[in-house]
């Protein structure tokens, strides 16, 4: 005897599965994608404490979950549906409010037939709303024409280059062109994959607890901001948290990426590869300020500044090269020592120097002494 379907894999009768384009068949279906974004009060990433409960919070309506930290998670509500009575929009609704009134925090939520679509749904969503594309094929059509083919998964500022300069500047003339002029352009297999992408097919599931392969972290200005001074002191921020965050969880990154968000809405995104694998917070940083410095921002106004670590290894795993010099061993004694001091008091204990006198209160009560310095 054969056994019985997962219940939270297998489609409800009349609906596709979502490996299959709904482009080749035509059929209409019903989103089951939520893809989801949690912000915390103050419109920044929620803490790694509470970014764990909101994942059990997604748990309570269906098992196949896939965590994209530091801040967003892929769920398919397939299979959970029929249980709960109402479709991905009324599911979506339940996760919000329970966000809201349990952790206080805000869930912006795209809703789509498949991870590509649900994603650039909770882009294109403003914050704390739900956004879903209809399943049926000219919706999808409409909802990706207009969109310019940087916004397309897979297609970095090279291949848009390349895109653009036959003419393929949009999503939609990508999806109209002839897939053998696509795989001349970018060869066989990103040319297939690209145009399968531009008519919103994507055959990726979603794995659940599915190892991070990337990490990431963003701040946002409070207006455009012109001073490369703050942006880098925002790039050192992230770069510490980035490398706080890998050594908590034993990883280290291979690369780096920087992406920085103008106040026009246009993107540059950069990418290093790191001389070895490391979760060392000095050399994220000065990796930062290379990437920043190579853009030669003049008198841009910046909206926002993210970096992200990638091709994460464990830390076990990672070489590292060994130095005779003594302030190199004692850097990284000091974050040794850094790591405890958050762990015990918190991680706004310690923070670098440059991020102080920012207006900031002191992370203890008022009235009661913070933290002596830990000696390493």
């Amino acid at each position: 005897m054969s056994p019985a379907p997962d219940p939270s894999t297998t489609p409800p009768p009349g609906e596709e599965n979502p490996a299959v384009p709904s482009a080749a068949t035509g059929a209409p279906r019903s989103p089951g994608m939520l893809h989801v974004r949690f912000r915390d009060a103050a419109d920044t990433a929620v803490s790694a404490e509470v970014y764990e409960e909101l994942l059990g919070l997604l748990a309570q309506f269906t098992p196949v979950v896939e965590a994209l930290p530091p801040d967003a998670a892929l769920a398919d509500v397939r299979g959970a549906r029929r249980f709960f009575g109402r479709d991905a929009a009324g599911i979506a609704e339940l996760v919000r409010l329970r966000a809201q009134a349990w952790h206080g925090v805000r869930c912006t939520i795209g809703i789509g037939a498949n991870p590509l679509l649900a994603r650039m749904a909770a882009q294109e969503a403003a914050p704390g709303e739900i956004r879903a594309v209809p399943g049926d094929r000219e919706s999808v059509a409409a909802f990706l024409a207009g969109r310019p083919a940087s916004a397309l998964s897979g297609v970095g500022p090279a291949t848009a280059r390349t895109l653009c300069a036959y003419g393929l500047d949009s999503i939609g003339r990508i999806a109209a062109a002839p897939p053998a002029t696509l795989q001349r352009i970018l060869g066989a297999k990103a040319g297939r994959a690209v145009h399968e992408r531009a008519r919103g097919i994507d055959p990726t599931p979603v794995l659940p607890n599915a190892s991070a392969r990337s990490m990431g972290a963003e701040h946002r200005f409070a207006h455009d901001e012109l001073d490369p001074a703050r942006r880098r002191r925002a790039l050192l921020s992230l770069a510490d948290d980035l490398g706080a965050r890998l050594r908590t969880t034993g990883q280290a990154a291979r690369a780096l990426t920087l992406t920085v968000r103008y106040a026009d809405r246009s993107v540059t995104t950069r990418t290093r590869r790191l001389a070895e694998p490391t979760a060392h917070g000095p050399a994220l940083t000065d990796t930062a300020y290379v990437l920043h410095a190579a853009l030669g921002l003049q008198r841009a106004r910046v909206r926002s500044v993210a970096l992200r670590a990638e091709d994460l290894c464990r830390a076990e795993l990672a070489t590292r090269q060994l130095m005779f010099d003594p302030a190199e061993d004692k850097a990284h004694r000091i974050e040794a020592a850094v790591d405890r001091a958050r762990a015990r008091f918190g991680t706004a204990a310690v923070r670098p120097a440059a991020k102080l006198g920012t207006g900031r209160q002191p992370p203890w009560p008022a009235g009661r002494a913070g933290p002596r310095a830990v000696q390493p």
